[in-house]
């Protein structure tokens, strides 16, 4: 267990640098992709089942596929590409790594909790369901209707008028 857990944190961290240094853009969202993957499994070590379910479907999927459709459609070209100075780059260095100075600095006397005993109904799908359907059903409920309502309002702002003089 603990040696699927590095492999997966190496992993993710392996594809976000490349998705930061990879110097094509679709590359870059495939090392994304596969570090969303990366970070669903983490979740399923976690015994979240459903968190990881989600993340796979929002994050992998629908994000993903936007980031390809707006890469593709602006059609980004090296060549064309204006270049950035030295300064700017330099500028760049300097606040990424006082940023990663300033994490370390916050969590260097933070405590790991090593004998927390997590329950293992939580996370899964049956508890989260349950729970949803007997505590929260009302606002489930409720919930739905107010997405019903949203999507009825975004089809008739989508929808064009007809004109009157076209008949």
């Amino acid at each position: 267990m603990q040696n699927v857990f590095y492999f997966l944190a190496f992993l993710a961290l392996l594809c976000s640098l490349m998705v930061v240094f990879s110097k094509n853009p679709i590359h870059s969202v495939l090392y994304l992709i596969i570090t969303f993957f990366a970070i669903a499994g983490h979740y399923i070590l976690l015994n979240a089942q459903f968190l990881a379910v989600v993340h796979i479907i929002v994050y992998a999927g629908a994000i993903m596929v936007l980031f390809l459709f707006v890469i593709m459609f602006l059609n980004l070209n090296t060549e064309t590409e204006p270049q950035q100075s030295s300064i700017i780059k330099l500028a760049g260095s300097v606040a990424g790594g006082s940023l990663m100075l300033l994490f370390v600095a916050a969590l260097k006397d933070t405590a790991l909790i090593t004998n927390a005993n997590p329950s293992t109904e939580i996370g899964l799908v049956k508890t989260l369901g349950m729970t949803l359907f007997n505590s929260y059903l009302l606002p489930f409920e409720l919930v739905s209707i107010l997405f019903l309502a949203a999507l009825i309002g975004a089809v008739t702002l989508g929808k064009k008028e007809e004109l009157v003089a076209d008949k």
